[in-house]
């Protein structure tokens, strides 16, 4: 069932009235849920970014589902970035001091190797994460989209009653 669910929201995202743009920006920001831990106020703070910001939310839902694994899979590099950028630059103490004593800020859990790791990461992977997913989606809907329209099943089905009611009735 959740990878039906899954499957759905790919075919949504892609599929969708919005941009190419809109698309990808949706994808490279919903990388950050997966690649970082999830129950961290950044991740809170980019959520209502991505609520607020016209970005395609199926294509938030689409990075956040492709990049778990991806997350679960790179915590050892994510752990030493953390870990270089806490202990591994002392030029940097006083800023974590201040970080971890400033009230708001400490919430934040950047104190944890692989939660700072990992939004490092994805900070400079946003950019070309957003450019190659616009790509992505843009030669999708050029190439196998278009092929897709024009076969018989999909001509059927889209010709059916039941998805005429469908896209009535769809949020």
């Amino acid at each position: 069932m959740l990878f039906l669910k899954l499957l759905q929201s790919l075919v949504k995202a892609l599929n969708s009235d919005g941009t190419p743009g809109q698309v990808a920006a949706g994808i490279a920001l919903g990388a950050v849920f997966g690649l970082t831990p999830l129950m961290n106020v950044h991740n809170l703070v980019l959520f209502l970014l991505a609520m607020i910001l016209n970005v395609s939310f199926p294509g938030v839902m689409l990075g956040w589902a492709l990049f778990l694994p991806v997350g679960f899979a790179f915590d050892p590099v994510f752990d030493a970035i953390g870990r270089g950028l806490l202990a591994g630059t002392p030029a940097l103490l006083p800023f974590w001091t201040w970080c971890y004593n400033t009230p708001i800020v400490a919430l934040t859990n950047f104190n944890n190797t692989i939660v700072l790791g990992s939004v490092v990461a994805w900070a400079v992977a946003f950019v070309p994460l957003f450019f190659l997913a616009r790509w992505l989606v843009a030669r999708y809907r050029v190439t196998v989209y278009a092929r897709l329209q024009k076969t018989k099943v999909f001509q059927a089905v889209k010709a059916s009653s039941l998805y005429n009611m469908y896209r009535l009735f769809r949020p």
